[in-house]
C-alpha cells in the first residue's frame, strides 16, 4: 500500500530542473525554512515540495542558509590585454569558487572600452568562458562623451564608469568640463571613481622621496578623495544625473554623502572594511596598496556606520590583481590592487559571525543592492519568476584563505591565512550548480544581464 502511494505521488508530483530541499531561505520575508524549485533557469515554486516535485538534480541544503547570487559590481578581469594578471575565465572561475554569481567588469584594459567594439569583444569573449553572468562597463571620456547615451544602451553594457583619478589615456576625465560633458550625455546611474588628479599629481613627491609605502595613504589622502567626491556631486546635481560613488574610503565622504542620498548610491569594499592602517602596511608592503587607500581605524569605523545607518547601498570587491613580480616593485612603482571576488562573501560571512551585520543586511548589500540601483532583470531576489541565482553558504563552516585557494591567475590574496567563519557550499547560476560541495562542475556558461533601462 506505501509502494502504491509513493508511485502515486511521483506520477502526480511536478517535474522541475532543480530542487534544493531543507535550507533556511533569504526571500524578501526573511529567513524561511522552505524548499525552491527551479527549471529552464528561474525559480518556479517555494514551499514545502518534498514529494510534490522531483528532479534530475537535487541539492540537500540541511544546515545551510541559502542567499540569492552575490552580484559583484566592480572587479577587474584585464582582459584584453592585460591577460597575464587576470582574464574572464579565471576571474569568474573565482567568482563562482567565492559564491558570486554575476559580475560587472570595469574599463580600464588595453584596448580601453570606449566603443561598441570594444564591449563587444568582452561580450564575446565572456560568452564563450565565463562561469557566471556579467556585464561590462563602458568608460565615459572625452573622446565618446556625446555618444555615451547610445552607447550606455548597447545590450550587456553595465553603465558608465568615470575616472577623476588614477588612470591614463582617454579614460581620465579630471576637468570640469568634461564631467559636465559626459554627465550631459546618457540618463542611467554613473559609476564614479573619485579622487582629485590634480592633488594626487602635486602630492606624490611626498612618497617619490621617501619610496615607504605606509606613506600611501598620505599621499592619496582624505582631502583628495573629498575634494572629488563633492566636486562631482555638485556636477551631478546641475545636471540631475543619478550617481554612484566606487569604493568610498573616508569618514569624510560618508559624512558629505549622507546628505546627498537622494540622487547619489554608495559603494564601500571589504578590504577598506576589513584592514587597518598602517598596520596593513607594516605586514602586507605593497601587497595592501590600493586607490583609494586603506585607511586608519576611524575611517574604517565610518564606513560600518555607513552600513548600520543605510548610506552603504552595496559591497563590491574592486577585484583588481596584478602578479605578485609586480607588486613587489620599490614603492610607489608598485601598482595598485589586489584580488577580492573570491573573498569578498567569506570575509563578509566572517564580518557577520564577529556581529558587524545581519545577514538580511549582508543580503541587501550584495545582492538586493546591486539589483535595484542598477535595474538588473530577474536578479537580487529569491521569488518566483527570477532568476535561480543561488549561493549556499554554512554559516558555521570554519576555512583558513589560502594563495592555494585563490583562482586568479595572479595566484595570491592579501588575506592568505586568515581564519574564517562562514563559508559557500554552492553556487547555482541560473538553475545550473556551477559548484557543488566547494568544488568547480561543469562548463562556463554565464550570460550577458540585462536591464531594465536597456531595451534588447
Amino acid at each position: 500500500m506505501k509502494r502504491a502511494t509513493g508511485q502515486s505521488e511521483r506520477l502526480n508530483s511536478q517535474h522541475a530542473d532543480l530542487l534544493i530541499l531543507g535550507g533556511v531561505v533569504m526571500t524578501p520575508n526573511g529567513a524561511e525554512q522552505i524548499d525552491i524549485a527551479s527549471s529552464c533557469g528561474v525559480i518556479v515554486a517555494l514551499g514545502d515540495l518534498k514529494g510534490r516535485w522531483q528532479a534530475d538534480n537535487v541539492i540537500n541544503a540541511q544546515g545551510l542558509h541559502v542567499l540569492p547570487g552575490v552580484i559583484d559590481s566592480q572587479v577587474h578581469f584585464r582582459e584584453p590585454g592585460l591577460s597575464h594578471k587576470e582574464d574572464i575565465e579565471s576571474g569568474s572561475r573565482g567568482a563562482v569558487l567565492g559564491g558570486v554569481t554575476g559580475f560587472f567588469e570595469m574599463p580600464n584594459t588595453d584596448p580601453l572600452t570606449l566603443w561598441d567594439t570594444d564591449l563587444q569583444a568582452k561580450l564575446d569573449a565572456a560568452e564563450a568562458k565565463a562561469w557566471c553572468d556579467y556585464a561590462f562597463y563602458m568608460g565615459g571620456s572625452a573622446v565618446n562623451a556625446e555618444q555615451l547615451g547610445r552607447l550606455e544602451n548597447l545590450p550587456g553594457c553595465a553603465g558608465v564608469k568615470v575616472f577623476m583619478g588614477s588612470s591614463f589615456g582617454d579614460l581620465l576625465a579630471d576637468e570640469d568640463k568634461v564631467l559636465r560633458n559626459i554627465l550631459s550625455h546618457g540618463h542611467r546611474r554613473m559609476a564614479v571613481h573619485a579622487e582629485d588628479e590634480a592633488r594626487l599629481i602635486d602630492r606624490k613627491s611626498i612618497v617619490e622621496a621617501s619610496g615607504n609605502v605606509c606613506q600611501h595613504h598620505e599621499w592619496r589622502d582624505v582631502e583628495s578623495a573629498l575634494k572629488a567626491t563633492q566636486r562631482i556631486v555638485a556636477l551631478a546635481e546641475e545636471s540631475g544625473r543619478r550617481l554612484h560613488l566606487l569604493h568610498v574610503s573616508t569618514a569624510d565622504e560618508m559624512r558629505f554623502l549622507a546628505r546627498h542620498k537622494r540622487h547619489v548610491t554608495v559603494e564601500v569594499t571589504p578590504h577598506h572594511l576589513s584592514m587597518v592602517a598602517p598596520d596593513c602596511y607594516k605586514t602586507l608592503g605593497s601587497l595592501a596598496q590600493m586607490n583609494p587607500p586603506i585607511r586608519n581605524l576611524e575611517h574604517q569605523e565610518a564606513l560600518w556606520e555607513g552600513i548600520q545607518n543605510g548610506t552603504v547601498d552595496v559591497i563590491g570587491s574592486d577585484h583588481a590583481p596584478h602578479t605578485l613580480e609586480e607588486k613587489l616593485r620599490p614603492y610607489p612603482q608598485s601598482p595598485s590592487g589586489m584580488t577580492g571576488v573570491q573573498t569578498l562573501l567569506p570575509l563578509m560571512l566572517n564580518h557577520l559571525h564577529e556581529g558587524r551585520l545581519t545577514l538580511q543586511r549582508l543580503v541587501d548589500l550584495t545582492s538586493a543592492g546591486p539589483a535595484r540601483i542598477f535595474g538588473i532583470t530577474g536578479k537580487g531576489r529569491i521569488a518566483l519568476g527570477f532568476d535561480a541565482d543561488l549561493t549556499l553558504v554554512d554559516l558555521n563552516a570554519q576555512r583558513i584563505i589560502s594563495n592555494e585557494w585563490i583562482a586568479s591567475r595572479s595566484g595570491w590574496t592579501p588575506y592568505h591565512g586568515k581564519k574564517i567563519r562562514g563559508w559557500p557550499i554552492h553556487t547555482v547560476v541560473r538553475g545550473k550548480v556551477i559548484v557543488r560541495d566547494e568544488v568547480l562542475v561543469g562548463e562556463p556558461q554565464g550570460k550577458a544581464m540585462a536591464f531594465l533601462e536597456v531595451v534588447d
